[in-house]
């Protein structure tokens, strides 16, 4: 074998192979290191909030005015302590004001004839009927009224509510 014997490529090959666990091990270990109540620690030194919820690909840190998600990719662990890259006003304003762009978006999609879709993109029916925070969607002519907080708008800007056909069927039906 050119440019090394046996000793040298299986010393490269263990090398190699606890690289591989080492790095396997930090990128597994965003995922399962912020629990529940785990203080949360802002590019300042100071806390931006605490953990509610890690689903292992998504954690949903509470910065008090917020409950804000984010890929468990965003996180780093700087002595002893979970960290982001921002600070806690810097989150909350750039939460807020994805959120204002989101209500601004569904305020200009919900109106009395747009089509809705599903959550997974089955065509519903139009808008019939909009009181205040209640929107009635007609479907194969039954009328179904719906908290407008189950609606939102997708990236196409295509008014979606949020809930799949099946789970409509079900709570038409009695069974949601």
């Amino acid at each position: 074998m050119p440019g090394g014997d046996k000793t040298g490529n299986y010393r490269m090959t263990r090398f190699a192979l606890t690289a591989a666990a080492t790095l396997a091990a930090l990128v597994a270990a965003p995922a399962a290191a912020q629990e529940v109540g785990t203080t949360i620690v802002g590019n300042d030194g100071v806390a931006i909030g605490t953990v509610l919820a890690n689903d292992g690909t998504g954690v949903v840190v509470d910065t008090g005015t917020h409950q804000v998600p984010l890929g468990v990719e965003a996180f780093a662990e700087r002595d002893g302590a979970w960290t982001l890259n921002t600070t806690q006003a810097e989150l909350d304003t750039a939460y807020g004001a994805m959120l204002a762009e989101q209500e601004a978006a569904l305020a200009a999609a919900l109106t009395v004839g747009a089509s809705v879709v599903t959550a997974d993109a089955q065509a519903l029916g139009p808008v019939t009927e909009i009181n205040g925070e209640t929107v009635v969607v007609t479907h194969m002519d039954t009328p179904l009224a719906l908290p407008r907080e189950a609606f939102g708008v997708d990236a196409e800007g295509t008014l979606m509510v949020r809930a799949d056909m099946a789970a409509i069927m079900a709570a038409m039906n009695g069974a949601g």
